[in-house]
């Protein structure tokens, strides 16, 4: 799946995204008259399971089960083994530092395994304007410090397949090493990652770019020092390892050595030219360095490829590609050693994009391959594994493709490949869409079948263009970048498949009648095909529509309120409307192409549209447009806007940029007039969802900037007071691009995120899921897995001792020593001063009688850190065992 997306507010205009709820009163907001309050909410994914590009997965060598994946948008994640689960480790990254949710490498402390680092930044170029860091943590990724580097680092750009650019000294685990891109060079920590210096006598920053001539800066940079790898065998504990290769971006002088801890370099003599050395994983025990080399950096193309293997003492270079050259048609970079069986090697041919990627293994140290499939007579394929994808079966695609390719693939952008340490019938793998693995791998060696299934509960990694709420039908339909998107039924299942027929590849918007939310439309971007989509089911099937001329991408598109016409506003071309579902379209008149245009939510004749600072009209279904005398609005296109169902005419505009007006405004007279809500000093989206209790106005949802804090804030009272419902732990970086309420749910809200899917949330006590309160008796474990300085790992397991199933649990204790939780999996849970409460999560709420629940957590704490003295289940108190 290709992904090359720029985060900039253009390119991430909401649209259509309306949330019915109770008629609402058309009036305007007073003055705010205090700083924003806090609510607590519980937040969750509408699962979807992966929908990216995994370029890396790292494994932990010194402790079994501990396993980390990096995104190229998305974050960070570590695997669960209890649940076989990954969790989120950088939700806390602020709107300003939206770029450090790209990771361009990960490393796992070998020595400590406590320690990790994530390398972040998502690109060098201008579209980010930030410096790159170094995050460090010393419990897991439950917090992390920052180091800031002087250069940017780019976890979406070209290359960002290669690696693992960071490493941890195996002997001395204060020491690390960041390979640079951009000509910045090799640099060096000795103090953990607080503190970088370039090392200054490493000879080559690198000189590979993708396309000199692109001017952006994206295919243009120059993308550096790609690898690092110690070898092991050459130093001891507390001294730092003498033998220190280097990968390269420079196809004549791809990898260096040192042998002196890293005080002088060499290239290494006699190795292949013509190449990109993607990785170079070292088999210390026999002595050997494995490369696998491409001729382009990736993820997405390459052409040819090889696999050489490096003997570390005598020098001699073997090429053990598994093909000869005139037979590849792929680049190779998927590198692992079997650590239990060093002799085993396997690789991929990660650009091999039809019919499939392919995967190679060798047990005799690369002399001899296998690999996954081979034709038998073509277009036949024998495989030697099976796919099982029932837990996220639209990584079919609802595709039926001819022989030899084959539905569900085997993957693409095949990048990163592992086989755990400690355990050789286990192997990870990412692709551009998922993690896939396996627990049977070491059948491969008996030609008997092993199993692959998507490995990815947990990490959801989509960019989401739009959002609704329907009143009645699917709670959720979004519109994401690179699988289309989704109609959720039931935020707690991954839905059977995607939105098809027409299948685009990103959705740019979607919208739904309002008074026959059944009628829905989608526009989106395809590569050969229809831009616009319509459906009579609520999303649930799909008729394609038909582009007017010179429609080249997807744009925004409004319904009517009773869905009897729709105003497209595509790339490409200007503004059209259309009667019926889009099989003859007409030009609109008197609004600019480029428009991002709505309907009002009553009048099925009312449309508006904005551009440029400019508010537009149509009171004749979208056929002309007139502008706005309204004035002060945002002079930009960074906007985004939505009429109030229930009250015509009402329309709420959020949007601007630093350098002009910058908030949320209000009208109640179809956009002829706006006022500017003081206290919201900086807004970019809006949405609505069910009033409040008592409430006659429909609550407002909107990311923003409100009395100096960035997040998601929520008010009852038509603007006059807002509450921030997100915290500093749950920000996911860039939250522009869309919101909505739930017309049927109090306090909850859907949000977009660039890279970590649709997270929504819901408010304790008041939210869609009420305290639950299970009866019988109970019973706690609770056991400190591990304590450090200023911190701590605990596990905790409540048993049902009673009679009767739970369905659902909350847990109630009290910290009696300034312990306060940062992060906890397999439940969600609030803490205020010492008291803590832990709900269950989407899959462990159902306990019946004799059986348990479980769940972790890592806090901070001071010198003493006792056992809670009691836990409380509902009004019950549990025995402590």
């Amino acid at each position: 799946m290709r992904r090359t997306r720029v985060l900039t507010a253009v390119l991430a205009l909401a649209a259509g995204l309306l949330a019915g709820g109770p008629p609402a009163l058309a009036a305007d907001a007073p003055e705010p008259a205090s700083a924003p309050a806090a609510d607590t909410y519980t937040w969750k994914n509408a699962r979807i399971d992966g929908g990216g590009f995994v370029p890396g997965i790292v494994f932990n060598r010194g402790e079994k089960d501990l396993a980390y994946a990096r995104t190229d948008i998305g974050g960070a994640y570590r695997w669960q083994e209890a649940t076989k689960t990954w969790t989120p480790l950088l939700d806390s990254v602020g709107w300003d530092d939206w770029g450090h949710t790209g990771v361009v490498s990960l490393a796992s402390d070998p020595v400590d395994p406590d320690r990790v680092y994530a390398a972040v930044g998502t690109y060098t170029n201008d579209w980010d304007p930030a410096n790159g860091a170094v995050l460090r943590s010393t419990d897991r990724g439950a917090s992390w410090r920052k180091a800031g580097l002087p250069f940017k680092l780019g976890g979406n750009m070209p290359g960002r397949g290669m690696g693992e650019r960071l490493a941890v000294d195996p002997h001395d685990n204060d020491v690390l090493y960041l390979g640079a891109p951009s000509g910045h060079g090799l640099w060096r920590s000795a103090d953990a990652g607080a503190t970088w210096s370039e090392v200054t006598s490493f000879p080559n920053p690198g000189n590979y770019v993708q396309d000199p001539s692109d001017t952006t800066g994206y295919a243009s940079d120059n993308q550096g020092i790609v690898w690092v790898t110690f070898d092991e065998s050459t130093g001891g504990a507390g001294t730092a390892t003498k033998t220190v290769y280097v990968g390269v971006a420079d196809k004549e002088n791809a990898v260096y050595r040192s042998t002196d801890a890293g005080a002088t370099w060499q290239r290494l003599a006699g190795q292949p030219t013509g190449y990109l050395a993607h990785k170079g994983v070292l088999d210390a025990e026999n002595g050997y360095l494995y490369l696998a080399y491409s001729d382009t950096g990736g993820p997405y193309d390459g052409g040819k490829g090889r696999l050489y293997r490096y003997a570390t003492e005598s020098g001699t270079w073997t090429d053990i590609s598994p093909v000869a050259e005139a037979d590849t048609y792929y680049g190779f970079s998927g590198l692992t050693v079997d650590r239990q069986n060093p002799g085993t090697v396997m690789a991929t041919a990660y650009s091999s994009w039809w019919p499939d990627t392919q995967i190679f293994r060798s047990t005799d140290s690369g002399g001899t391959w296998t690999q996954a499939w081979r034709y038998t007579s073509y277009p036949d394929r024998e495989n030697r594994y099976t796919m099982d994808v029932s837990s996220s079966p639209w990584l079919t695609w609802d595709a039926n493709p001819s022989p030899p390719e084959q539905s569900p693939k085997l993957g693409w952008m095949t990048e990163a490949l592992e086989i755990d340490p400690f355990d050789p019938d286990r192997m990870m793998y990412g692709t551009g869409a998922t993690v896939y693995g396996t627990e049977d791998l070491t059948n491969w060696d008996d030609d008997t079948p092993f199993t692959i299934r998507p490995m990815v509960r947990g990490l959801e990694e989509t960019a989401v263009n739009d959002l609704a709420s329907p009143p009645s039908g699917a709670p959720l339909l979004s519109a994401l970048g690179d699988i289309g998107g989704f109609r959720h039924t039931d935020l707690t299942e991954v839905p059977s498949m995607m939105f098809t027929r027409p299948n685009f590849t990103s959705t740019t918007s979607l919208d739904f009648a309002e008074s026959d939310p059944d009628t829905v439309v989608r526009a989106g971007h395809l590569d050969s095909g229809p831009h616009i989509a319509f459906s009579t089911d609520n999303g649930a099937n799909w008729f394609a529509g038909t582009d007017p001329s010179g429609v080249s991408g997807g744009g925004t598109v409004a319904a009517a309120a009773d869905g009897s016409r729709f105003v497209w506003s595509p790339q490409g071309t200007g503004v059209h409307y259309a009667i019926g579902f889009g099989t003859s379209w007409t030009a609109s008149s008197g609004i600019p192409a480029g428009a991002v245009v709505e309907s009002d939510r009553e009048d099925p004749m009312t449309f508006y549209g904005f551009k440029s600072g400019r508010f537009y009209v149509s009171t004749d279904g979208g056929a002309t447009f007139e502008a706005s005398s309204a004035t002060g609005l945002p002079e930009g296109d960074s906007v985004r806007f939505k009429a109030l169902p229930g009250a015509e005419g009402e329309v709420w505009l959020a949007g601007g940029a630093s350098d002009g007006p910058y908030g949320l405004w209000h009208s109640t007279d179809s956009g002829a007039t706006f006022r500017k809500l003081p206290g919201v000093g900086e807004a970019d989206t809006i949405g609505f969802g069910k009033a409040a209790p008592g409430a006659s106005y429909q609550t407002l949802f909107t990311s923003a900037e409100i009395g100096g804090v960035r997040g998601i804030f929520r008010s009852t009272d038509r603007g006059a007071t807002w509450t921030r419902v997100n915290d500093d732990a749950h920000q996911w970086g860039w939250t522009g691009a869309a919101i909505t309420g739930d017309p049927r749910v109090y306090g909850r809200v859907y949000v977009a995120t660039n890279g970590r899917g649709v997270v929504y949330g819901d408010t304790a006590g008041t939210g869609g899921e009420p305290d639950p309160d299970p009866s019988g008796t109970c019973e706690v474990t609770y056991r400190i897995t591990n304590q450090w300085a200023d911190g701590f790992q605990a596990d905790v397991r409540l048993t049902n001792t009673g009679s009767a199933t739970w369905n659902g649990w909350s847990l109630t204790w009290s910290f009696a020593d300034g312990q306060k939780i940062s992060q906890l999996w397999n439940g969600s849970h609030a803490q205020s001063g010492p008291a803590v409460t832990v709900r269950n999560t989407d899959w462990n709420g159902t306990v019946t009688a004799g059986s348990s629940a479980a769940f972790g957590f890592t806090a901070t704490r001071s010198a003493a850190n006792g056992t809670p003295a009691s836990f409380r289940l509902g009004d019950r108190t549990c025995t402590l065992r």
